[in-house]
């Protein structure tokens, strides 16, 4: 994927934690996400806070977004993936997630791991597979408790 594409109509991918729009991410997160409904603002801030954050933008404006949980010499965790509706379709994802694992703070580790319910085709596309030893991975997972806007 060649980033002069995305460049040249105003889209960007930046690392810098200054430029995220926080209430979009969280919004997409707790609201419209199928894996962090419920996100706690304070929860999300703590994690953009802790991890490698990837920010995708339009004209300065919130595009899209994913986070690397790492040490960055052994394991990357990826999550938090999303291009927001009116920007899908045009290979963003697939931009940004050559992005990530180009990046230079992540060369050269052990694992990278991600969970996905739905875009297998993409992350396949930059080798990744199924896990071949699930047996060996254990998970202890408590989901958020979404909150009920009538109970505030």
């Amino acid at each position: 994927m060649n980033a002069d594409t995305f460049l040249k109509k105003g889209f960007l991918i930046s690392t810098d934690k200054s430029l995220l729009d926080f209430d979009t991410i969280h919004h997409y997160l707790s609201v419209e996400s199928y894996w962090a409904k419920g996100l706690p603002a304070e929860k999300l801030a703590r994690a953009i806070e802790n991890s490698l954050c990837f920010g995708v933008f339009k004209e300065k404006r919130q595009a899209g977004f994913a986070r690397v949980v790492t040490d960055k010499a052994t394991f990357a965790y990826i999550c938090d993936v999303f291009i927001l509706p009116g920007y899908r379709g045009i290979g963003l994802s697939k931009w940004l997630i050559q992005t990530i694992t180009e990046h230079p703070d992540l060369q050269g580790l052990r694992r990278w791991s991600l969970a996905t319910a739905d875009a297998h085709g993409l992350y396949s596309q930059f080798g990744f597979t199924q896990i071949t030893r699930p047996e060996r991975w254990m998970e202890k997972f408590k989901p958020y408790q979404a909150v009920n806007k009538e109970e505030q």
